[in-house]
């Protein structure tokens, strides 16, 4: 049984990062916009966090550091997209791509250092139960953050007027003007808030997760939280249930090369990415589900004076 919770405990450290940033592009979705530079908005706030944290000696203000960077990289996407009207596509692939080469650049000079990171929460008492103690009290203080941030996205979109205004813009963004609401103003924020929690999912790598810089470190999760929101048709618990089913399947590579299984080690990396391939192809064929589920307006460009 301890195994067992060791094994939950790891998937859900492994599917932690991917819960922020298919969070967050929910959101960005969900006002309909399509942000495709989530892989370069993780690298980003993944070298900028561990670069704070092992010059300051403090992780959390690492994590600090990596969502304002997150934020900052999807404000560059904001304004050629919905003030500039450049295509969403075009330039979030072209923000990944810039994403991933300024990562890398900036990032060096601390490759070969290794930092103190978030240490797992431990109860006196609590954590040393059988089963439970290690699943409810022995997790990284980041994935209980996630699991807060799920539930109040969750709250957000379907129990607040602001959410419901956040999804109205996305389906209707010409009724949502006409009524008065300020569309491009809450575009801006969602896409924001989307690169804030993009950021702080590269951040949980490099600061706690493995607390130390490689360069592309990621490892297309970024492209695999895109993937996620479409999987889940655009709802937040399957987003949830996504990421940790795509975070089982990574653990599972890893544990199968410990135990020594004759597969070569690249076709066992191979996994998550086929897995998403897979689940992707047999969600697109239910082509009502998609069309029921995806805003309206997602990808579309909206001006208030056209």
């Amino acid at each position: 049984m301890d195994q067992v919770a060791e094994l939950l405990v790891l998937t859900l450290a492994a599917g932690t990062p991917l819960v922020f940033a298919a969070l967050g592009e929910l959101v960005t979705e969900k006002s309909g916009v399509l942000n495709l530079g989530v892989e370069g908005m993780m690298l980003v706030g993944a070298v900028t966090s561990f670069m704070v944290a092992a010059t300051t000696g403090s992780p959390w203000l690492g994590v600090g550091a990596g969502m304002l960077a997150g934020a900052a990289l999807s404000l560059v996407f904001a304004v050629l997209t919905l003030s500039l009207m450049a295509n969403q596509v075009a330039t979030g692939l072209a923000l990944s791509l810039f994403g991933i080469g300024l990562s890398a650049f900036v990032g060096l000079g601390y490759v070969s250092i290794v930092i103190e990171g978030i240490a797992p929460l431990g109860v006196p008492g609590l954590s040393d139960l059988p089963l439970v103690g290690k699943l409810l009290f022995g997790h990284n203080p980041l994935v209980y953050l996630s699991l807060a941030l799920f539930a109040a996205i969750r709250w957000f979109l379907y129990r607040t007027r602001p959410g419901l205004i956040l999804r109205a813009v996305g389906e209707n963004p010409q009724s949502a003007h006409a009524i008065g609401f300020p569309v491009v103003r809450i575009r801006y924020l969602a896409v924001m808030f989307g690169g804030a929690c993009a950021g702080i999912g590269g951040a949980y790598l490099a600061v706690a997760y493995t607390p130390l810089w490689t360069e592309g470190m990621t490892a297309g999760r970024g492209w695999i939280a895109l993937a996620l929101v479409v999987f889940a048709t655009w709802r937040p618990w399957r987003v949830l249930a996504g990421a940790y089913l795509f975070g089982g399947v990574t653990l599972a590579t890893f544990q199968a090369q410990a135990l020594g299984v004759t597969v070569p080690s690249q076709l066992l990396a191979m996994l998550p990415y086929l897995a998403t391939i897979v689940v992707l192809a047999i969600i697109s064929r239910d082509a009502t589900a998609i069309r029921l589920n995806a805003p309206a307006s997602l990808g579309r460009p909206f001006h208030p004076g056209l």
